[in-house]
């Protein structure tokens, strides 16, 4: 699973809102500049968090975006299958209409099932508050390394 631009930079505006007065609206354009953004980028970002429930928006001279929400009702699976669609490994454990020939005989459709459990729980079970008080160590992850890899090295040649 690749977390798309747009879900990372949900993220990223959905925290930033959760750091902000609740009361108050935040001008899109000023969450596009505090996370580095393009403004166009942001306001298709917020369309689709918006029509998911997940901000709420007022018009005008005041007007702006905020969560409609504590942060620690929010997790970042939703935030993430808002801004990107289903969030399994393949085609055939995220669309229903997915027609594989080889479904009666993959070996690895299991494995795939599992790392999409895996992937699932994981963030369903982090909320934007554990994502802001750092609090990433959940019992998913109890005696696996939950450090990075490291990067790849970029091919020469």
């Amino acid at each position: 699973m690749l977390i798309s631009t747009k879900g990372r930079y949900a993220m990223r505006v959905m925290l930033d809102l959760a750091t902000r007065d609740t009361s108050t609206y935040i001008p899109l354009k000023e969450m596009a500049e505090e996370q580095d953004i393009s403004v166009k980028y942001t306001e298709s970002i917020i369309t689709s968090l918006s029509k998911a429930g997940l901000v709420e928006g007022v018009r005008g001279k005041k007007g702006g975006y905020r969560l409609t929400k504590r942060p620690d009702e929010y997790t970042a699976e939703e935030i993430i299958r808002t801004a990107d669609g289903p969030i399994a490994p393949v085609a055939c454990l995220s669309d229903p209409d997915y027609e594989c020939a080889r479904e009666e005989s993959c070996k690895m459709k299991p494995v795939y099932g599992r790392l999409y459990t895996v992937i699932a729980n994981y963030l369903s079970s982090l909320t934007l508050q554990d994502i802001l008080d750092g609090n990433l160590d959940r019992s998913l992850l109890t005696g696996i390394e939950a450090d990075l890899p490291p990067r790849p090295e970029k091919q020469t040649g």
